[in-house]
């Protein structure tokens, strides 16, 4: 389909969409779901659903108003093969209790000084909303557990500037969840090899780690610098496969009818957690996450 829309209000009144993917600033999202679900459209919103919890669950309201349409919350990493694949070995008992669960974001030094200069305007809700709500919703797709309390921290090292707008070149969280497992998220836009995702599960039976090198590929280059392996630049790259069976499921959902396992509330909880990190690095403290 191939048509232009002068607002995105005409386009979701169109009768001839029947579904629609939501990728605009993270500010909008709730804006944007409630006037698609409303006019009667499948939506696929991207990470976060929202900035605010009472936006967040009046979005909830109409989403649950419209139970014959399908929505879906983009983390797309609960689709990733090797995600999938310590999923299950977590559900089978093969490590144990989960005690520790340790995640990296860290996206690449070559964007980060476009994000310096657009920071002051983009409103996306910090680094925690908009980078560790991957990796906060993977701590509770794990440990089927909430996240209660949180204390982070934070540093711009290279961008100084950007704590007169509120944002983080790197920043950190630890958690406890309900069951007392702990978990540490590292978030950052200063990766100088690449595009660094990471997360290690430590249980009482053993342990292991998704991604600990950002291969690109299964290539091993051996020349006079040593010995190198080529690292993921960016994420389109890296979750490639994930974005297309997300997608998958989304279309399998419309299809029979069936709800997706990313849903709302999964989104709601982690933009809890996230608030609650940019609020603890603001104010220097340890913050519980209301549930």
């Amino acid at each position: 389909m191939t048509k232009l829309y002068r607002d995105y209000e005409e386009m979701v009144q169109d009768e001839a969409i029947d579904a629609i993917f939501i990728v605009s600033p993270s500010r909008l999202h709730c804006e944007h779901i409630q006037l698609a679900m409303k006019n009667g459209k499948h939506v696929f919103s991207e990470k976060p659903i929202g900035l605010d919890v009472a936006e967040i669950e009046k979005t909830m309201d109409v989403i649950d108003a419209h139970p014959n349409q399908v929505f879906m919350l983009g983390f797309m990493r609960r689709y990733d093969e090797s995600y999938q694949y310590a999923k299950q070995m977590v559900e089978k008992g093969e490590l144990g209790e989960l005690t520790v669960i340790r995640s990296y974001g860290i996206d690449p030094s070559e964007g980060l000084e476009s994000f310096v200069k657009f920071a002051g305007a983009s409103n996306s809700g910090g680094l925690f909303a908009d980078m560790s709500i991957h990796d906060i919703d993977l701590v509770r797709w794990f440990s089927n557990q909430e996240i209660e309390r949180v204390w982070a921290i934070g540093k711009n090292a290279t961008y100084p500037e950007l704590d007169a707008v509120g944002e983080l070149e790197t920043g950190a969280a630890m958690m406890q969840l309900t069951d007392q497992t702990m978990a540490i998220l590292v978030a950052g836009r200063n990766c100088h090899h690449g595009y660094h995702v990471e997360t290690e599960l430590i249980g009482t039976k053993g342990m292991l780690r998704i991604a600990q090198i950002p291969e690109k590929n299964l290539v091993t280059v051996m020349n006079e610098h040593g010995v190198v392996r080529p690292c993921s630049q960016n994420f389109p790259e890296r979750f490639k496969e994930a974005f297309i069976n997300e997608t998958k499921e989304f279309i399998r959902c419309i299809q029979t009818g069936e709800q997706p396992g990313v849903n709302a509330n999964d989104g709601l909880q982690s933009t809890k957690v996230a608030i609650a990190c940019q609020s603890s690095y603001e104010g220097k403290c340890l913050v519980e996450v209301p549930h």
